[in-house]
């Protein structure tokens, strides 16, 4: 449903229903952001976080999650990523988000 409405604002989204698929598709293709869930059928969004700074240190990671603690987030920022979403409390924070985070990216790439 994310997927749908994210691209129908606009975005080019690609998406996976596992973590196995996730990880293949980071490993595969250049995106300008990752939208990353809690958990997935065999694994958690944690350890695809971890797994995809092995070897991308600089494309943005957004958690969307229904993990509402505080340990959660630094949990998932001390993983690597640079913003976390709560389920579905932050979904009018989604395009916001991900466009400051593409934003920043850019301007690091051309100021470099």
């Amino acid at each position: 449903m994310l997927a749908l409405w994210l691209s129908s604002s606009g975005f080019e989204v690609v998406s996976a229903n596992n973590m196995s698929d996730g990880l293949r598709l980071a490993k595969d293709g250049t995106f300008a952001v990752y939208l990353l869930s809690g958990r997935f059928t065999d694994g958690t969004g944690l350890e695809l976080c971890r797994a995809i700074r092995m070897f991308d240190l600089s494309t943005p990671i957004i958690f969307f999650s229904a993990f509402t603690r505080d340990c959660d987030m630094k949990a998932a920022m001390s993983a690597g990523a640079q913003a976390y979403l709560i389920k579905p409390d932050d979904l009018e924070n989604i395009e916001p988000t991900i466009q400051r985070l593409v934003d920043a990216t850019q301007t690091r790439r051309v100021s470099h």
